[in-house]
C-alpha cells in the first residue's frame, strides 16, 4: 500500500537545473526526480551525513586565517595612531592562503575560480 503524502516540500530551481535533475534521476533508476530526492534525502538521514567534513587542510587555513586577521587589526590600529605601517608582508601572506584556497577550491568545483588581480599596497604608508 503506498504512502500517502499530503504534505508538499518546494524547491525553486531553473529549467536547466530540472532538466539536468530528472535526467540523474532517470540514470539512477527512479521513475520521477520527487522520487530520487526523496531517497536521497532519506539516505542522508539515516546515515547522518550532513555534509563533508571540514577537512584538516582547511582547518589549518583558517587558522591561518585568524592570525593574518590578527596581524591586519594590529596594522589598523598603528595606522589609526599615526604610526608607519608596512603591509607588504600580510598582504603576501594574504596572496598566499588565496592560492591555497584556489587549489582546494578547484579540486572540488568544476569551474576553476575567475579571481582578480592582487591589490598592491606602498611598502610603507605614513597615515595621520
Amino acid at each position: 500500500m503506498p504512502i500517502a503524502r499530503t504534505s508538499r516540500l518546494s524547491v525553486r530551481a531553473s529549467p536547466s537545473e530540472l532538466t539536468l535533475w530528472s535526467h540523474i534521476a532517470r540514470s539512477h533508476g527512479h521513475v520521477t526526480t520527487s522520487n530520487w530526492i526523496r531517497s536521497l534525502l532519506a539516505s542522508a538521514e539515516f546515515s547522518g551525513d550532513d555534509g563533508p567534513p571540514v577537512s584538516d587542510e582547511l582547518r589549518g587555513l583558517r587558522t591561518q586565517l585568524s592570525r593574518i586577521g590578527n596581524n591586519l587589526n594590529q596594522l589598523a590600529h598603528s595606522a589609526n595612531c599615526g604610526d608607519a605601517v608596512n603591509c607588504e608582508a600580510v598582504l603576501d601572506e594574504i596572496e598566499i592562503l588565496i592560492h591555497q584556497l584556489d587549489r582546494i577550491l578547484s579540486r572540488s568545483r568544476k569551474k576553476p575560480s575567475s579571481r582578480t588581480a592582487r591589490r598592491t599596497c606602498d611598502t610603507a604608508i605614513t597615515m595621520h
